[in-house]
């Protein structure tokens, strides 16, 4: 496994965070942890990582601003009325949910859902790429 971090580097960090950000089951912090482990320049790995991964991010932004009521009812049998209850808790959070889309497991859900109901895209971007940021920082500090 080193091997294979030692030879795609900073570009499969790229890589592998973006799809992180998406809808595909991938880890992107042990990812970024094995990069690093293996000997990559650490301002290297943030600035990939943070790109990667909030790109990744805007992708789940997109789809989520591209569905339709009508997709989300017929595919994922989930109903007009649960969708509106979710609407109020997004209108609660608003906007700061979009600095969290970095935690595991829910981050990308929150990236679709400000999508999906069409929160401010300039400013979901912003504090998408600083909690991303902040995020792979912190680890960075911990190696």
């Amino acid at each position: 496994m080193l091997d294979f971090l030692q030879a795609y580097g900073v570009w499969g960090l790229f890589l592998g965070s973006f799809l992180a950000a998406t809808v595909v089951p991938l880890y992107s912090d042990a990812l970024y942890l094995g990069v690093l482990y293996a000997g990559c320049n650490p301002i290297s790995c943030l600035i990939a990582a943070t790109l990667g991964n909030w790109l990744g991010g805007l992708t789940s932004y997109g789809i989520g601003w591209v569905g339709r009521w009508e997709w989300i009812e017929r595919w994922f049998h989930v109903k007009r009325e649960k969708l509106e209850r979710q609407r109020s808790r997004i209108d609660r959070w608003g906007i700061w949910l979009a600095f969290f889309t970095w935690l595991p497991f829910v981050g990308d859900l929150f990236a679709i859902a400000l999508g999906f109901y069409r929160i401010s895209p300039i400013k979901c971007a912003l504090l998408m790429l600083l909690g991303k940021f902040l995020r792979f920082l912190g680890w960075t500090f911990l190696f």
